[in-house]
């Protein structure tokens, strides 16, 4: 009973301290797990570059840059270091590759925080002009924005604490606590596939894990992708259990109504696969979790609707 005390005192300092704090932008934020600027790849502008039929690319030349919706707290995906306001992680250089390819400086980027729950809406109301940010492409959500990509092929999984051995895949949750994102799609999976699992929704991943940690939840479930990165942060405290069960492709979230973005965004991350961008963004972000670079998956070019 004594060490299990220990223990908790640990894991709540570990959590309050370190994810909590990382989530809120408090002071005593521990330093972002990630490459210094200087280790980042750089991204050639296309010069002369052209999108009039894109009413999005038009408003981003006459302001003179990009607004991009992303996350803040997924470590070597989309991070925020609370200290200098600047974003880091694999979907961020997504991002960044985007914006040279169509003709604007990644350094001029204005990266705008955006919840899961908020991601369509941010794109209807002109808020952002394109997200990148862990955003599975699915046909519910084709309804209401229109996907680039995809540029990255991620699979469910579990994260739990490395003293809990009861949790071995998804099989293994009913009764148990789990917590998502919500409205996020490993959320609406875990309701539909395991309904006897007790869901817990937040709006981010990191106070998921903050739960986690401080034995408030049995279980955070999201895209392998994005827990490898906490794990990778807290390898005593936590690990993932058993096999992915699905597959996320990752997209580019576009203004549904303009296809010439979309389309011009398809042409960008290929070019970007081919002359090896895309790989030196992984290996200097995303692969510092331990994982190689995968074969980014095909582009799915669907037609205009």
């Amino acid at each position: 009973m004594l060490r299990k005390t220990r223990v908790f005192r640990a894991v709540a300092a570990l959590a309050l301290t370190a994810l909590a704090a990382a989530a809120c932008g408090k002071e005593g934020s521990p330093p972002t797990k990630g490459p210094s600027e200087a280790q980042l790849p750089t991204y050639q502008v296309a010069k002369g570059f052209e999108l009039t039929d894109s009413k999005t690319w038009l408003r981003a030349k006459k302001r003179g840059h990009f607004v991009v919706g992303a996350k803040e707290d997924q470590p070597y995906l989309g991070e925020k270091d609370p200290a200098t306001g600047v974003y880091s992680g694999f979907d961020i250089e997504i991002a960044k590759m985007v914006s040279a390819s169509l003709g604007f400086a990644p350094s001029s980027i204005d990266f705008r925080t955006i919840a899961s729950a908020n991601r369509e809406t941010a794109l209807q109301n002109g808020q952002i002009d394109y997200y990148v940010g862990t955003y599975t492409i699915n046909d519910n959500r084709k309804k209401l924005v229109g996907f680039a990509g995809p540029y990255f092929m991620a699979g469910q999984s579990l994260l739990v604490r490395t003293d809990e051995h009861d949790i071995n895949g998804p099989q293994d949750l009913d009764g148990k606590r789990v917590c998502s994102a919500a409205g996020s799609t490993p959320y609406q999976r875990i309701q539909k596939d395991y309904p006897k699992a007790v869901l817990v929704a937040y709006d981010t991943y990191s106070v998921c894990v903050d739960n986690l940690l401080t034995y408030q939840v049995d279980a955070v479930t999201t895209d392998d992708a994005i827990l490898l990165g906490f794990a990778a942060k807290a390898p005593d405290e936590l690990k993932l259990v058993g096999k992915p069960f699905s597959e996320e492709p990752y997209g580019i979230g576009v203004p549904k109504s303009d296809n010439a973005l979309r389309f011009a965004i398809d042409t960008a991350l290929l070019t970007r696969q081919k002359d090896g961008d895309w790989k030196k963004a992984y290996d200097a972000t995303l692969g510092l979790s331990g994982v190689p670079a995968p074969k980014p998956p095909p582009i799915d070019r669907y037609p205009a609707s």
